[in-house]
């Protein structure tokens, strides 16, 4: 929880640092309000049991129910984030950071603003969360929804196919491109032909030049979407390199995001690996993705009032196990509490005065403890403290008693100093604001 908490106050500052209001919703939706949203994903949603008369999901995401928020509370604009736990009924897989119930850490721009703006701003804070994390190099792949569909058309591939080709085409990060066409033909039933010329495509990425490159494309420069597309993504990199950040985004015609609810720029980050961490085979996958999602909100508005909206969602589950595993391979310790005083006694019958002295402690806002028992031996309460990462302890004894003192030692150092109790507090206060 200590790595988790550091990670996600970055995150959250982040998301506050571009002016976002924080939003909550609950936990389960009307199970109408989820279905046919994502897609193949639809199956790994968790239904509750109906009882009386509300069929209920426990929710998927947090963006479709913020697009059912905006929908019902009649909001057309809002800068929002959220963090909250979704649940999937996926296999889990601890070590990639895959579980049924996992926490998404989401930020959303709603509203009609000029083209790119907003999503440019998107990339940026995605940029700016996982240079923060400091994870190693990575690159956030770049494509849009209406590139894509245009890429299918030019190909050859019935419309009525599409989110099934777009979700064989997602799988391109995790199996070859054999599987996946084998998939297309074999399973999806598409035409050998059709396949080939859609695999000339997905093979490609780079940069603005190969935006260029698909503008003067024999096939594809005859479909207005596609166009649109490139238009957009073209505008896209001009805000990305005033950003500085250009040079973090592939353009990867491979990237098709599953979800079915993306209407045009989809963006997804991957952390590069060293060839060390290949040996590991210790792959996460994407750890942060997102687009633009123009018709979601018109869904559940029964007047159809579209809000177009784009938004990131941070993968930190993910973060986290990677974060771990790295703590574990360099050996690295952390504190789980943050208690700064340890009150302890050499004598018996002292309790008293140790529970006199740490409540004096903990009005004056210091973070103490003491053991639970009655006459405890001082060694134990010394290896309690360097166990704990304590690092001062607070002694009283007789002696101390008689001589109205406290003796306040260092846990690394072992030196200790005799201070007058009245000063003890202002002591341990001065010490802790220098340490």
């Amino acid at each position: 929880m200590v790595v988790r908490e550091k990670i996600l106050d970055m995150v959250v500052g982040c998301f506050k640092r571009h002016g976002a209001k924080r939003l909550d919703t609950p936990a389960f939706e009307l199970k109408e309000m989820l279905t046919e949203k994502y897609g193949e994903d639809s199956g790994l949603i968790y239904d509750l049991k109906d009882q009386g008369g509300e069929l209920l999901s426990l929710r998927y995401d947090l963006t479709v129910p913020f697009a059912r928020y905006l929908a019902m509370n009649k909001v057309k604009k809002m800068k929002r984030y959220h963090v909250g736990k979704v649940w999937r009924r996926e296999s889990p897989t601890i070590v990639q950071g895959r579980y049924r119930e996992f926490c998404q850490c989401d930020f959303d721009i709603a509203g009609q603003f000029d083209p790119m703006i907003p999503d440019a701003e998107c990339l940026k804070i995605m940029c700016e969360i996982l240079s923060g994390l400091q994870l190693g190099d990575f690159i956030i792949k770049v494509n849009d929804r209406r590139i894509l569909d245009g890429m299918f058309a030019v190909c050859g591939v019935p419309e009525s196919k599409f989110h099934a080709i777009c979700s064989s085409i997602d799988k391109l990060d995790k199996i070859s491109w054999k599987d996946v066409r084998h998939e297309m033909v074999a399973k999806k039933g598409l035409a050998p032909e059709v396949a080939d010329r859609i695999g000339d495509y997905v093979q490609c990425h780079g940069g603005v030049s190969l935006i260029e490159q698909m503008f003067q494309d024999p096939r594809l420069s005859q479909n207005k979407q596609a166009l649109d597309g490139l238009g957009d993504l073209k505008l896209l990199f001009e805000y990305l390199t005033l950003f500085g950040i250009a040079e973090k985004i592939s353009f990867d015609l491979s990237l098709a995001r599953g979800l079915d609810y993306y209407t045009g720029v989809i963006y997804e980050a991957v952390l590069l690996q060293t060839p060390a961490q290949a040996q590991e085979s210790f792959n996460v996958g994407s750890v942060a993705a997102g687009g633009r999602y123009d018709k979601l909100v018109g869904m559940f508005d029964p007047k159809g009032h579209k809000v177009p909206c784009v938004g990131l969602s941070i993968g930190v589950e993910r973060i986290f196990s990677i974060v771990e595993q790295r703590m574990k391979t360099f050996g690295q310790k952390i504190r789980t509490t943050e208690t700064q005083v340890f009150v302890a006694t050499p004598q018996k019958n002292f309790l008293h005065e140790r529970l006199k002295l740490i409540a004096e402690l903990w009005d004056a806002g210091i973070k103490a403890e003491l053991l639970y028992k009655n006459n405890p031996k001082l060694l134990t309460q010394l290896h309690y403290c360097e166990d704990m990462g304590i690092p001062l302890v607070v002694i009283i004894g007789e002696q101390e008693m008689k001589e109205g003192i406290i003796k306040l030692r260092s846990v690394a150092s072992r030196e200790e100093v005799a201070i007058k109790r009245e000063n003890l507090v202002a002591e341990i206060q001065k010490r802790l604001s220098e340490s």
